[in-house]
């Protein structure tokens, strides 16, 4: 059994030794697969653990409770670090966004994500100061319950506002303690030198938000220390679903009979 300190640790070099992949699975099966092929960190996804309910991401559809549960039996399956993605910290307040990295941290988490995006229609991203206040209460939690916290600008992505904006809020975020920053929806590789250049924190990058197209080496050079793939791999895994089931619909069984087995599924030759 590896603790939950140690697991802090290790995360937190993974990010110092250069550029890492974390991905993001919504299942035990699928974790313990991604450990499997060499993976050294996960993250959890809250789109691809949504979908997975039949339910929306962003909509307070999943509960807190509901996703630290989720969270913590990844976390319990494996011996690598993982990272939760806790949406907006599902709080209205600091106090209740620091009683999120206090549960995050029981629930055995090396990490946790908080964004600024808020599950409101008509203003989906928080104003500049309760962002950077939501930000530095989980930071202090963080500190105090030694847990890796990672800040989101979530604007960018969704078109609230531009690179200028999303780099002013990750300096904040930085500032008031956050250890690692992004900005999903990056447009651009020149844009992605740009926001890592203009912090000093580790930056991650999502992969199936912005730009595409970029090789990790690309990604490494930009001054990337981590890339995740959030929901993108759930999207992709639901989209071979579907394809599959289309041809059995046709009455096309060849993608079955070409199936790995079992123990293929469960103990995959590593390729890191």
């Amino acid at each position: 059994m590896v603790f939950r300190s140690d697991k802090v640790e290790c995360f937190r070099a993974l990010h110092k030794s250069g550029c890492f992949v974390v991905p993001n699975p919504w299942d035990i099966a699928g974790a313990r697969m991604m450990v499997g092929l060499g993976f050294r960190a996960l993250a959890t996804t809250s789109s691809g653990y949504a979908f997975s309910k039949g339910r929306r991401d962003g909509a307070l559809e999943v509960s807190r409770d509901e996703s630290l549960t989720y969270a913590a039996e990844i976390a319990a399956s494996t011996d690598v670090p993982v990272t939760a993605d806790l949406e907006d910290g599902y709080a209205h307040t600091p106090e209740g966004i620091a009683e999120t990295v206090l549960l995050a941290a029981k629930a055995g988490l090396a990490g946790l994500s908080i964004e600024d995006r808020q599950p409101r229609s008509n203003l989906p991203i928080r104003d500049f100061d309760d962002a950077v206040a939501r930000v530095a209460a989980a930071a202090d939690a963080a500190r105090k319950h030694n847990i890796v916290l990672t800040a989101r600008a979530d604007g960018l992505g969704k078109g609230t506002y531009g690179l200028e904006e999303a780099i002013r809020r990750l300096k904040a975020f930085e500032t008031v303690g956050a250890e690692v920053v992004y900005a999903p929806g990056v447009p651009d590789l020149a844009s992605l030198q740009r926001l890592c250049r203009s912090v000093s924190a580790p930056v991650n990058h999502v992969i199936g938000q912005g730009v595409s197209g970029l090789t990790l080496d690309q990604i490494a050079q930009a001054g990337v220390r981590r890339v995740s793939v959030g929901g993108s791999l759930a999207r992709a895994a639901g989209g071979a679903l579907m394809s599959i089931c289309q041809d059995i619909a046709t009455g096309d069984f060849t993608a079955l009979e070409s199936a790995p087995a079992w123990g293929d599924l469960r103990s995959p030759k590593p390729v890191i």
